[in-house]
């Protein structure tokens, strides 16, 4: 089928119910391997002369659909799914480094990101450096040669500031180095790296790709060469794949990506104005923000604004804590995209890992929290979240 708009291809792309027995939903191939016919097509399976699977780990059908509709809805040819987020990341930088090389991020990477750069600095010599991405000169200057790909966040978790996507792809072309961009906080409803020339793109499928909090899981899309290479390498030996039932579980969250997504930034954007009156707010950061450094940027790169808002309490991280256990309909959880509000510290949550001096310098203090708006009623939400201010101001 020739690419339709989102809103089609996200429920019809890379399935055919004529194939199936005329099942509207892709069929679950829940299965570990895959028989041969005779141990002649099971050899040319093996070397790649003949179509066909072999072992859920090495390919599925229903992983394939998923496959396909990511690839298409991101721009890009192959798309590759794993068993989460990390898997993704992980998979995608092993494949692009060796030993010695340097890896230019983003000043502010999330902090499980964080880890697996330090690990991979401490065991494998692969070095890595964070700068602000505010200029092309600046990245010029920063790559080294043995600089081995570029990767960045954009919105970056949880600061919300923006990285311009065809500055940072054009620097890397320039140096023939490929970038890498975690496009989890905006999913492929809002943004497109690989439109601004960037060459891969990850998500945490756990968030807005899913949508209902029930999966664990992740994504990559990029040239077909590129991705090919992943998964000959670290996607099959290491082994971080997607479960074919999860894979089901994502086609069928993604349905409703687009009419969530407008939900999403509709709350949002309401919630982020409310939240920049309020006298115990010290200051609010959020892309559809007029008055955001990163505004022009984000009207130029991004769809709409998105559905979280980072603001930092005024006070201690006491009181921040104390704000959020007043809560009563928003949830105190980390994660993101689902249909329920959640709010979460991330000095002490999802960048506890990174060092306090390493954590400042990203603008994460510790009276920044970061809320992950949902689908309920906006004003249900505002009411909550008076009603804990209302407790920390008395």
């Amino acid at each position: 089928m020739k690419n339709k708009r989102f809103e089609t291809d996200v429920i019809h792309h890379g399935y055919s119910s004529e194939e199936h027995k005329g099942s509207l939903a892709p069929p679950l191939f829940q299965t570990s391997t895959f028989t041969f016919e005779s141990a002649e097509q099971g050899e040319a399976r093996f070397a790649g002369t003949a179509d066909g699977y072999i072992y859920s780990r090495l390919g599925n059908p229903t992983v394939r659909v998923l496959e396909e509709r990511i690839a298409v809805l991101e721009k890009g040819e192959k798309g590759l799914a794993f068993g989460s987020g990390m898997a993704a990341v992980s998979s995608v930088l092993f494949a692009l480094t060796k030993s010695g090389d340097h890896i230019l991020c983003s000043q502010g990477v999330y902090g499980c990101t964080f880890g697996l750069l330090q690990m991979m600095e401490e065991k494998f010599g692969i070095s890595h450096d964070f700068i602000q991405m505010t200029s092309k000169e600046e990245v010029l200057d920063s790559i080294r040669p043995e600089t081995a790909c570029i990767y960045i966040e954009t919105p970056i978790n949880p600061t919300m500031r923006l990285v311009d996507l065809k500055m940072i792809a054009e620097a890397g072309k320039e140096k023939g180095i490929p970038v890498i961009v975690d496009n989890t906080f905006c999913s492929p409803y809002l943004q497109n790296p690989l439109e601004f020339g960037c060459d891969i793109v990850v998500h945490s499928a756990t968030k807005y790709i899913c949508g209902h909090g029930d999966v664990i899981a992740g994504l990559a899309v990029g040239k077909k060469e590129v991705m090919d290479k992943v998964a000959s390498t670290t996607l099959k030996d290491i082994g971080g794949i997607i479960s074919p039932f999860d894979a089901w579980l994502l086609l069928r969250g993604l349905k409703t990506l687009p009419v969530r997504m407008d939900r999403h930034c509709e709350n949002a954007g309401k919630l982020a104005a409310y939240l920049k009156e309020h006298e115990l707010v010290e200051e609010v950061f959020y892309p559809g923000d007029e008055q955001s450094p990163d505004f022009q940027i984000a009207t130029k790169q991004m769809r709409k604004p998105g559905g979280l808002i980072s603001f930092t309490i005024k006070g201690t991280k006491q009181k921040s804590q104390q704000f959020m256990n007043g809560l009563k309909l928003i949830k105190i959880a980390v994660s993101l995209g689902d249909a329920e509000t959640l709010i979460q510290h991330p000095a002490t949550m999802t960048h506890a890992v990174v060092p306090e001096k390493s954590r400042l310098e990203m603008g994460i203090p510790d009276n920044l929290l970061r809320l992950s708006v949902g689908l309920e009623s906006w004003e249900d939400l505002r009411d909550d979240l008076e009603m804990a201010f209302t407790r920390i101001n008395t």
